[in-house]
């Protein structure tokens, strides 16, 4: 196959096309410029699509003698990624820039390009497994189709499937990830050293790639301006100021901007914020448990669970699975069914919680839905409440 690699200039991809190379495909490496004010240096492990990025990848090319080339995505990274996570934040909603860098970069302008130039897939050093196997084809009677499911990675620290989840089982059928056996970072960085890489111990990136000094208010107050409000209690009470509420996100502890402690002495959390109101409530930890999640913008990639599940007339489209709110956040036990949505026919999902409860679900977080190591789908958060909780009181 003509594979196109994403090269970061980190160790991850570097091996991942290593492997596809070794897998012997024909593979062309790019690395994609998303910033236009890239630094020439990263600091540590903060930021991402440094020039010192593009050529530690350009060297990993040489090495493994493949053409390389430097493709500049950062229109589309600003008025897609950026502005999205500026409006959801404006919106009072908490996004998740991965997950649209995924859905909008990755795997829609790099791979949408890559088929126009004659490419079968692109390779990417994302920690996750594509499985495929053969399930009947009705279109061909007695015949047979290959399929691709979305898998864990066995890395269960590195695991990325949650932020891969969004995109969609036609653009899954023309990716490859080459590291979704290792079970260590250790091992991909022992593979690296080994071929020869000089990326083998650079450090991973952390946080957010465009707010490379880790200062998200500071970022959305630059895009945004002051905007001062108040920061109230679950009962009215002026307790504190704020300098823009957009800055706030659900389950916040700290940065509250209050003058007095709690009452009962015990630590408050953001409940809710009111971009509209330029409100933030804060309230106790136990108000931000909630066992109910409603989700739109559904992207699903099994379509046999579901048909399963609307085949049978006593589960009325509801299957067992567990969700998960957070990139590393521990799964939890769940009724899950696909609805209408916003979006149309099954864009929708709702989720109950069987005998746990999640804390702190924002709207506009990733959920993504899994059957023991499979992705089935993925959602925007709407709302969450707590339908339990309030029943026993």
């Amino acid at each position: 196959m003509r594979v196109l690699a994403a090269m970061s200039g980190g160790v991850d991809s570097a091996v991942a096309a290593a492997l596809a190379v070794e897998a012997g495909h024909d593979v062309v490496g790019v690395h994609m410029a998303l910033s236009k004010n890239r630094d020439q240096f990263r600091t540590g492990s903060r930021g991402c699509c440094s020039i010192e990025d593009a050529g530690d990848a350009r060297r990993a090319a040489d090495v493994l003698g493949i053409p390389y080339y430097v493709w500049d995505l950062s229109d589309r990274f600003e008025e897609t990624v950026v502005a999205d996570f500026v409006a959801e934040y404006e919106a009072g909603r908490t996004p998740n820039p991965c997950v649209r860098c995924n859905e909008h970069i990755k795997f829609e302008a790099l791979l949408d390009k890559a088929t126009a130039l004659g490419f079968d897939a692109v390779a990417t050093g994302h920690y996750a497994q594509v499985v495929r196997r053969q399930v009947p084809d009705p279109a061909a009677p007695g015949g047979t189709r290959t399929v691709a499911e979305l898998h864990r990675s066995p890395n269960d620290a590195k695991d990325q499937s949650y932020v891969l989840a969004v995109m969609g089982r036609d653009r899954l059928e023309r990716s490859i990830f080459p590291l979704g056996g290792f079970a260590s970072k250790d091992e991909v960085r022992a593979e690296a050293e080994r071929r020869g890489l000089s990326v083998s111990a650079k450090p991973d990136s952390y946080d957010i790639c465009f707010v490379a000094d880790g200062d998200t208010q500071g970022f959305l107050r630059e895009r945004l301006g002051s905007r001062p409000g108040e920061v109230v209690d679950t009962d009215g009470r002026v307790l504190g100021e704020h300098d823009g509420a957009y800055a706030y996100t659900v389950g916040q502890r700290k940065g509250l901007g209050i003058d007095r402690p709690a009452d009962d002495g015990r630590p408050r959390y953001v409940l809710s914020v009111d971009t509209e109101a330029n409100r933030v409530v804060i309230g106790a930890a136990e108000l931000l448990s909630v066992d109910r999640i409603a989700g739109d913008q559904s992207v699903w990639l099994a379509d046999d669970v579901l048909a399963a599940a609307a085949a049978d007339p006593s589960r009325d489209g509801w299957f067992d699975a567990e969700v998960q709110v957070r990139a590393h956040g521990a799964p939890v036990a769940a009724r899950v069914r696909a609805v209408a949505g916003d979006g149309g026919s099954r864009a929708g999902t709702e989720v109950e919680l069987v005998d746990a409860t999640l804390r702190g679900v924002a709207a506009g977080q990733s959920l993504v839905v899994y059957v023991g190591t499979r992705v089935i789908g993925q959602s925007t958060v709407v709302s969450a409440h707590r339908a339990r909780l309030a029943r026993a009181s």
